[in-house]
């Protein structure tokens, strides 16, 4: 019912930027929510970032707050993930989700529908 693609992702030198897109391949209205999470090698998948598509309204994760924005164009179906001061400790896969279930925003157990991820690698 729901397909989301990320692209984006890449290898990128310690402080760089990179911008992650996630494009929904059908509109549902039932889907307020969208967000950003990534996960290492060996680590728990963690929240990143979530918004509102209709308000805007943004939840981040507290240590990276300062060096994300995530930002939605629903003309397109599409959520981005400005990312800026990238650090090693950013490397991850890091996916796109959507159909919050209630709960926390973060909380990846709260979502439906996933993509298949995008790849981010922070060189030091």
């Amino acid at each position: 019912q729901v397909q989301l693609v990320e692209s984006g992702g890449g290898s990128v030198q310690a402080g760089g930027s990179l911008i992650l897109s996630c494009v929904r391949s059908t509109y549902d209205t039932g889907i307020n929510y969208m967000a950003w999470f990534r996960q290492a090698p060996g680590k728990e998948r963690e929240g990143v970032a979530s918004i509102n598509t209709g308000s805007g309204s943004t939840v981040y994760r507290d240590s990276m707050k300062d060096r994300v924005t995530i930002v939605r164009d629903n003309a397109e179906n599409t959520v981005y993930l400005l990312m800026r001061s990238l650090k090693p400790e950013d490397t991850a896969m890091y996916y796109c989700a959507a159909g919050w279930l209630g709960g926390s925003r973060t909380d990846p157990g709260n979502y439906r529908y996933w993509g298949q991820g995008t790849q981010v690698t922070v060189s030091s």
